[in-house]
């Protein structure tokens, strides 16, 4: 019989949103634009929702789908040659009700919009 604190069989999370900026290391020039590009092709083919801005990604999907094409970036720039790979992820999930990205901005932007009247 499994203990109170056996966590063996705990689920992860049914959604999540991830933040990540991947950081190749040891490239020729400071310029990883190249890197983000392939990076954002493998997000598209991956079918989860991502918006890329200034300072990374944001990607949207299970919890197990999005930390596994998080790994896929890497194993990828790693196949392209990048030896080190360094990444920030934030990732936050909520249970009492499904939230995208794109809602947790518009939520915001409305109350900005009413800043104006």
């Amino acid at each position: 019989m499994a203990s109170a604190n056996d966590t063996t069989d705990l689920k992860t999370p049914p959604s999540c949103v991830a933040d990540f900026c991947l950081i190749p290391l040891g490239t020729p020039t400071a310029s990883v634009s190249k890197e983000v590009a392939e990076v954002q092709r493998l997000l598209k083919k991956s079918g989860l929702s991502y918006s890329m801005h200034s300072a990374g990604t944001t990607v949207e999907g299970s919890w197990d789908d999005v930390m596994r094409v998080i790994g896929q970036c890497h194993a990828m720039l790693h196949q392209k040659g990048i030896v080190r790979i360094q990444s920030d992820i934030r990732v936050g999930s909520r249970t009492d009700k499904k939230q995208g990205f794109k809602d947790k901005v518009e939520a915001v932007e409305r109350l900005l919009k009413e800043d104006g009247n």
